[in-house]
């Protein structure tokens, strides 16, 4: 077990590189399993969650090494066809495996992520999307069971916009018979990503990146190579320690494309920004002006900024309100960012910051990925020193972000604690 341990109060300046997209990584690897063969995936960042789905593929059959920042998949000898629940309650991308291996193989066993039911949770709609393309689906002990001799082509239109249920359906249809078409389909850059990978491996795939894609299915795909996008949150995260503790920071290796909304956002609140090719320059504002934000299925604002937005905000020259309406429950960060001075209430999914002029160093403990880096972000300009545990929760999306935090004039170290 480890823990942050921040001494707060030092200006960030200098260049900070960032990963590729985790997102999209667990997307790409288990596109992997439509065709047999070896594929290498390269700007793969090297994340607990990406180790995860390769113990996850390797549980199938498939061999999986990272080399660097280049990733080997052989998928030659895959012949299980059983998703553990052991590897699939670590990470809700699990169920992405679901889609290829019906597709491919006819047959598909695989946990229901941790905390899922059956029901009207989003799991659903992975599930109506087989469905639809002609797969039998039946509930066995914790486990969903597909079987289908052929996937057909079908008309699918979600409910609610989702990036994994997109994805899933989109892998599936790959392989179906006839034409699929997906109504109120994602648009997330991640999903751009691994439908460009899925058309490199031969798939017909029109309209990525709108509301509506249409795949027309082919009788067998091939392996390919292909270059993983830059991570838009660990990137968007680099952004506000910047508006918030720096001089000038440059995030280098970004796309300014995938950031829009918060690019927008930040100037706003008084940050001087200059985008160019792979890259965001931000100066620091002089005072932080409150922003209000509401967060919305991609080009809006991402939920995965919310709880580094509130950090910001609590900092801020004054009053702003804060909106998740993707999680309306996802903000266990306030009560440990109050800990540390911020003035913060919540009312369901809207979150009152009023700015503080300082704040302090205290102990405070991780509850969810983009919640710990809410947590280091408040450390890095909290007076004194502030320690933040359970810090794996921050390994599953950040590589490394203590020695890259460090590389642009952060105190921050990894330390072992027996604290839980």
């Amino acid at each position: 077990m480890y823990k942050f341990v921040i001494n707060g109060g030092r200006k960030l300046a200098g260049e900070v590189v960032v990963s590729g997209a985790k997102n999209a990584s667990l997307a790409l690897m288990p596109a992997s399993l439509l065709a047999p063969g070896v594929y290498s995936i390269s700007n793969t960042p090297d994340l607990m969650d990406v180790s995860t789905m390769s113990k996850l593929m390797e549980t199938l059959g498939a061999r999986v090494t990272l080399a660097g920042t280049t990733q080997t998949i052989d998928t030659t000898r895959v012949k299980n066809f059983e998703a553990p629940y052991e590897l699939v309650k670590k990470m809700r991308a699990s169920i992405y495996v679901l889609g290829p291996l019906v597709a491919r193989y006819g047959y598909a066993k695989v946990s229901l992520p941790g905390g899922c039911a059956w029901g009207p949770r989003p799991v659903n709609l992975h599930i109506e999307g087989m469905e639809k393309l002609g797969a039998e689906i039946s509930l066995d002990s914790g486990y969903i069971v597909a079987r289908a001799k052929k996937l057909r082509g079908g008309k699918i239109n979600f409910d609610v916009s989702s990036v994994g249920a997109t994805g899933n359906v989109m892998m599936a249809a790959v392989l179906a018979e006839g034409t699929t078409e997906i109504g109120n389909a994602a648009l997330e850059p991640e999903i751009v990503a691994l439908g460009e990978f899925l058309k490199k491996m031969g798939a017909k795939i029109e309209g990525l990146g709108t509301p509506t894609i249409t795949v027309e299915g082919v009788s067998e795909l091939h392996p390919h190579d292909f270059e993983n996008i830059p991570d838009r949150i660990e990137a968007g995260t680099f952004l506000v320690a910047g508006a918030l503790a720096g001089g000038t920071v440059n995030v280098a290796n970004c796309e300014p494309r995938h950031l829009s909304a918060l690019l927008s956002k930040l100037e706003e609140a008084g940050a001087r920004l200059e985008i160019g090719n792979r890259f965001v320059k931000l100066e620091a504002p002089e005072k932080i002006l409150p922003v209000d934000v509401s967060t919305a299925p991609y080009p809006g604002f991402p939920t995965d900024m919310q709880a580094q937005w509130i950090a910001l905000m609590a900092r801020s020259t004054g009053s702003s309100v804060v909106a998740d309406n993707i999680y309306f429950d996802r903000f266990k960060h306030v009560p440990e960012l109050i800990r540390l001075g911020a003035d913060i209430e919540v009312k369901e999914n809207i979150a009152f910051v009023k700015g503080v002029g300082a704040l302090k160093g205290a102990k405070v403990m991780s509850t969810d990925l983009r919640a710990s880096a809410s947590l280091v972000l408040a450390g890095l300009v909290a007076e004194g020193t502030t320690e933040v545990l359970r810090v794996y929760h921050m390994d599953r999306g950040y590589e490394h972000i203590e020695t890259k935090l460090g590389g642009i004039g952060a105190d921050i170290r990894r330390v072992q604690s027996e604290e839980f």
